[in-house]
Parts: C-alpha cells; structure tokens; sequence
C-alpha cells in the first residue's frame, strides 16, 4: 500500500497470484502505468514488503530469505548506472571484482551482448542502446537462471529496439527464464511466449501470447478488390461476415484464416476477381486495450522505477 489522498491508503498490487519464470522461455508484464508492475518487481527482488502475502522466488520468500537466491537472480530496472570515464570492460571487471566473479565472465558476457569489439570505449561514448546492452550484461555476469528487464527497449530507436529483442531472445535459448516489463507492446508479441496483464494491481490474465491475443477478437482477411460493394454482398449473401473499409476498394472479411479460399471461390464464382488478399491477425496491442479499457500506457520510463538487484517464478499474493 501508499498514501493516497485525504489520508487514505491505496492497494498497489491487490492479491495478485501468479506463477511465471519457466527456463527457457520469456514472459512478458504488461499493464497501464499504476498498475502495480514495479511495486511486484520491487516485492520479487526483496527492495520493498508486501503488506500481506508471500512473494517467492525458486521457492524462498524474498521478503526475509531473498539472499539465499541473489546469485541466481540478475535484475536491470531504471538506466543503467555506470562510470561515464570507464571503458564497459573496465566498468564491468569492477563489478565482478566486487562480487568475487572470475575475470573470464567479463569476456563471455561482453560477447553475449554483442559489445567484445567495443570493450575499450568509454560508457560516456556509447549509444543508449550499447548502454542498455552493458547494463544487461553486467546483471549477466553472475550466470543468474532468472532475468529481469524493466523497459528494456525504452528510448531506443527501431534498430537499437531490434537488437534488444534479438538479445532477450538468445538469451532466453540459452535455458534462462526472463522476465519484461515493457509498455511496447509490438516487441512483446515478437519476442515473449507468456504474458501477464495486470490493471489496478489486480491479475487480468495470463497465458501464452496467442491465448491473450484471442481477446482481441478474430482474425480478419483483408480483400483488395475493383467492385468493393458488390463483393461485399456476394459474402454476406454466402455466409461470411464482411464490411468495407475506409479504403476504396478494401474490406474485410471476418473469418478464419483457413477459409481464405471459400472468400477466393465465392467471389470468383460470381465473377468477381480480386486483386490482393492478406491476413490482419488480432494484435496483442487491441487485446490490452480490451482487457484493461483504456489505450496503451506511453512508452515513457515507468514513474518510480530505481535500479534495482536482480529474480524466477512468482506466486503469491501481495498489496
């Protein structure tokens, strides 16, 4: 809970019960801003208490134990926090020296985020993307089985955003469980395989990014064709549900994806011949904005994210 107004308290994450973090896979978090994923992500990494609840990481209660997984967890909320002055080998090596890891790690992580050939360039010179990936690499260096992203690819522009996904991917195929927090919901649906929403603090669902998606309505087949209107009639008059759309010579067809030939067959069994077909597929994007109400959260830093430590499958409940 928080201080609302008028002295009141507001519930930030209210019984929230999940289980995510399976290795080898990534799962996405997404809700509105409020809506509670950086309090869960501050309750998963011990940095604050739930009120009420347990939150367990690998079976401990973070809320007293989490030490005994620390080194199994690597967590990058917030900007990365690093010397500007120092190469990324040297901020690095600092780090594994602090935490007693052998120097080698340094090379093997530097290699997995892609940044052996620029080790020995100032942090200060680096683009926001090569920080994002040495932040990434430095939450790496204790080979954790659980990783934790919190807006990753904020503030990154379309090949920096590429990059990252490619990056979470492979890492994910090397048998780690990661977690992202992202408010881009496009690199989501690219790169995660379950997805939790929450709105108010409160579970909307979970499951894998087709299961969410299905709430975002069917599929949809979209028909270029000359003779809009009457092709339109053709359909309806043979079952399948389609409207124009705004432009001149499109509509849509509302069926699945396997039918595309019955919509090929009708209209040309009444003369009709189209010029172009292809698939609209429901986005994960539409299934939010149906599951929470409201349009997607900006794409802006998450208000009161820090940096934090790092975390695997979440169950509990906590406010």
């Amino acid at each position: 809970m928080y201080p609302g107004s008028e002295g009141t308290e507001v519930v930030a994450v209210d019984d929230l019960d999940l289980s995510v973090g399976l290795p080898g896979t990534v799962h996405g978090f997404l809700g509105p801003n409020g809506s509670g994923k950086t309090t869960t992500i501050r309750c998963l990494l011990s940095l604050i208490r739930p009120t009420a609840g347990t939150v367990r990481v690998f079976g401990v209660d973070t809320s007293t134990q989490f030490h005994q997984v620390a080194s199994r967890v690597g967590a990058i909320v917030e900007n990365p926090k690093m010397f500007p002055n120092f190469s990324g080998r040297r901020n690095l090596s600092l780090l594994a020296d602090l935490a007693g890891i052998p120097k080698g790690e340094v090379d093997r992580v530097l290699g997995v985020v892609g940044l052996a050939e620029r080790h020995g360039d100032s942090f200060d010179s680096y683009s926001l993307g090569m920080k994002q990936r040495l932040a990434i690499a430095a939450a790496l260096l204790k080979d954790p089985d659980l990783l934790i992203l919190d807006e990753p690819a904020n503030g990154l522009d379309p090949a920096g955003i590429a990059e990252m996904r490619v990056l979470i991917r492979g890492i994910a195929d090397q048998g780690k469980a990661v977690l992202v927090s992202s408010h881009q919901l496009s690199e989501v649906e690219q790169v995660c395989d379950d997805v939790t929403i929450i709105n108010r603090g409160r579970l909307v669902t979970t499951g894998t990014v087709d299961e969410v998606r299905r709430h975002a309505g069917d599929d949809e087949i979209v028909v270029t064709i000359a003779s809009r209107d009457r092709a339109v009639q053709v359909l309806s008059a043979g079952g399948l549900a389609a409207h124009p759309r705004p432009t001149a010579d499109e509509l849509t067809v509302v069926v699945d994806v396997a039918q595309a030939s019955e919509v090929t067959r009708l209209l040309a069994d009444n003369d009709l011949y189209l010029s172009g077909l292809r698939t609209e597929r429901a986005t994960l994007e539409q299934a939010f904005l149906n599951l929470t109400g409201g349009p997607p959260p900006p794409t802006g830093p998450p208000p009161g994210a820090g940096a934090l430590p790092p975390p695997t499958p979440v169950s509990g409940g906590a406010s």
